[in-house]
C-alpha cells in the first residue's frame, strides 16, 4: 500500500511539473494575431507557458493583459510586434535570438506601442542573431537582472531606441557581449533609456558610451547621460537638434518645425504622415532657412527630413526621419512644496497652494490620501476641494499626505504634498533637518529663559558639591 502510494506521488509530482513546463508554439498565417486562438498550438499563452516563435513565425500583439513564463525566438528569423494596446508580461527570460538568424537577417521584436514587462531578465541576440526596435509610443520595463545584446559565444544582438522607453527597474543592469566571437550594441535616438542611479551603473553606461557600444543616430548624434532625481537617463541627440523633438509630442494646429545648421546652408525639407519616404511631399525646396510652420491635427503622427547641401554641390546629404506626434498636452499639477504646522487650541488650518500648467482649461480636485489615525475622524476638513488655491484645517497631530489632480478632459495629472503637524511651534522647528537649538536653551523649549538659567544653576551646584568640576573654571 505504500508503495503505490509513493508511486502514485511520484506520478502527480511529474504531471505536476511537465504542467508547470507546458509549451505553446506560434503558427504563422491568417491574420497573424497573438489573439487568435487558432494561431497557436496549444492555446493563448499562460503564466506557466514556454512561448515559442520559430521558423518565420509573425506574431502581432493586439491585446492587453498576456502572459507568459518564457519567450523564446528560434531558427529561421521570426517577428515579433507588439503594437498600440498590446500589453505582455513576462515571468521569467524573454529571448530575441535564442538560437538562428545572421546579423544581416536577425529575429526582430518590434515594440511600436503597449508595454512589454520582463519580470527578470532579457536578452537580445543570445546564441543566434537577434534585433530589438523600440519606438513611437512603446515601453519595455526589465525589472531584474540584466537586459543584454550579444549573449553567449556566437550571439549577436542589436537594440535600436528609436521613441518610446526602456526602462531598467530595481537592480537591473544593462550587458553587452558575454560570450566568444559575440557582439552586441545599442542606438538612441527620439527614445529614452532610464535606470535607477548607483555610481557602478552610471559608469558602466559612460563606459559603453566611451567605446562606441551605445551610439545616438549611428555615429553622427551624441549620446545624452543625466542623472535627475536618483535616475539615470540616456537619450540621443542628432546634430540638427529638431523641434518638435525628435518622437516627442506637440499640440496640434500650427506647429514650427526648426533645425540647427551653419549660417546660409541650403536644405530640403520633406514632410508626411508615413514613414515611407515616398509619402512624403517636398516643403522645403534648396533654401537657406532654419524654421518652417506646417498644420496638423490631433492625434496623428507625422515624419519629416531634413537634407542638407555641402556648398556648391548638386545633391543633398540625406538626413534621418524625424517623427512627432500631435496631441493634446497632458496637465503638469504640482501641489507645493511640503508643510511643517503645529495645532493652535486643538486645530490648525494650513494654505494649500496648488498650481497646473496646461494649455486647455482644467478642473481640479484636492483630495486626502492618508491621515492620521484619530477617534475623533475625520480630523481634516478642505474649505473648497474643487479649488486650486485653498485650505485644510487639521485637527490630529501626525503626518497627512494629500493629493492635486488636474483634469483637462482627457488627460490627468497628480501631485502629493505631506503636511506634518505638530503640537507646539517648538516641537515643529526641531523636526526641521536644519534646525539647531539656541545656546543656553538647556530644557530645550526653543527659548531661553529662567527656566534655563535656574536648571544651570542647579546642575553647577551639584558638580560642585560632588566635586566634579571646579567652580573657577567656566
Amino acid at each position: 500500500m505504500k508503495l503505490q502510494f509513493v508511486l502514485c506521488l511520484c506520478i502527480s509530482l511529474l504531471l505536476a511539473g511537465s504542467l508547470s513546463a507546458a509549451e505553446t508554439t506560434f503558427i504563422s498565417g491568417g491574420d497573424n494575431l497573438w489573439s487568435n486562438i487558432d494561431n497557436w498550438t496549444d492555446g493563448i499563452p499562460d503564466a506557466d507557458d514556454k512561448v515559442r516563435l520559430v521558423d518565420g513565425a509573425y506574431c502581432i500583439l493586439d491585446i492587453a493583459g498576456q502572459v507568459g513564463k518564457h519567450i523564446t525566438m528560434e531558427g529561421a528569423p521570426s517577428h515579433f510586434v507588439v503594437q498600440d494596446g498590446g500589453g505582455l508580461e513576462i515571468n521569467d527570460w524573454l529571448i530575441v535570438g535564442y538560437v538562428g538568424g545572421d546579423p544581416e537577417d536577425p529575429h526582430l521584436m518590434e515594440i511600436l506601442g503597449g508595454e512589454v514587462n520582463s519580470l527578470v531578465r532579457m536578452n537580445v541576440g543570445f546564441f543566434g542573431a537577434g534585433k530589438l526596435v523600440v519606438d513611437y509610443s512603446g515601453i519595455l520595463n526589465v525589472h531584474s537582472q540584466e537586459l543584454g545584446a550579444g549573449g553567449e559565444d556566437n550571439g549577436h544582438g542589436v537594440i535600436e531606441l528609436k521613441g518610446g522607453e526602456i526602462n531598467l527597474l530595481g537592480e537591473t543592469n544593462i550587458l553587452f557581449v558575454s560570450g566568444n566571437n559575440a557582439t552586441g550594441s545599442m542606438d538612441i535616438s527620439g527614445g529614452v533609456l532610464t535606470q535607477p542611479y548607483t555610481d557602478e551603473d552610471l559608469a558602466n553606461i559612460n563606459g559603453y558610451v566611451d567605446d562606441g557600444t551605445i551610439t545616438a543616430y549611428g555615429d553622427v548624434g551624441t549620446v545624452v547621460v543625466e542623472t535627475v532625481d536618483g535616475v539615470i537617463t540616456v537619450k540621443g541627440l542628432h546634430p540638427l537638434n529638431p523641434i518638435p523633438a525628435d518622437g516627442g509630442v506637440s499640440v496640434p494646429g500650427t506647429v514650427t518645425l526648426e533645425w540647427t545648421v551653419d549660417a546660409g546652408t541650403p536644405v530640403d525639407v520633406w514632410f508626411g504622415t508615413k514613414v515611407d519616404l515616398s509619402d512624403f511631399t517636398q516643403i522645403v525646396d534648396k533654401q537657406a532657412v532654419t524654421s518652417l510652420n506646417v498644420t496638423t491635427v490631433a492625434k496623428q503622427r507625422y515624419f519629416w527630413t531634413v537634407d542638407t547641401y555641402d556648398p556648391g554641390a548638386e545633391f543633398p546629404n540625406l538626413g534621418p526621419v524625424f517623427d512627432f506626434y500631435a496631441d493634446n498636452q497632458p496637465p503638469i499639477a504640482d501641489a507645493g512644496d511640503d508643510v511643517t504646522s503645529w495645532l493652535d487650541n486643538g486645530s490648525v488650518e494650513v494654505a494649500l497652494n496648488g498650481t497646473v500648467i496646461d494649455v486647455d482649461p482644467t478642473t481640479t480636485l484636492w483630495s486626502v490620501v492618508s491621515e492620521p489615525d484619530d477617534p475623533n475622524s475625520p480630523n481634516a476638513f478642505i474649505a473648497d476641494p474643487a479649488a486650486l488655491n485653498t485650505t485644510i484645517t487639521l485637527s490630529a497631530l501626525g503626518e497627512y499626505i494629500l493629493q492635486l489632480e488636474a483634469d483637462d478632459g482627457e488627460y490627468k495629472d497628480e501631485d502629493t504634498v505631506t503636511i506634518n503637524v505638530y503640537s507646539n511651534s517648538c516641537e515643529a522647528a526641531k523636526s526641521l533637518p536644519d534646525y539647531v537649538p539656541l545656546v543656553g536653551d538647556l530644557d530645550e523649549d526653543c527659548d531661553v529663559d529662567q527656566d534655563d538659567l535656574d536648571l544651570l544653576m542647579e546642575n553647577w551646584l551639584k558638580c560642585v558639591a560632588l566635586g566634579d568640576c571646579d567652580p573657577n573654571t567656566p
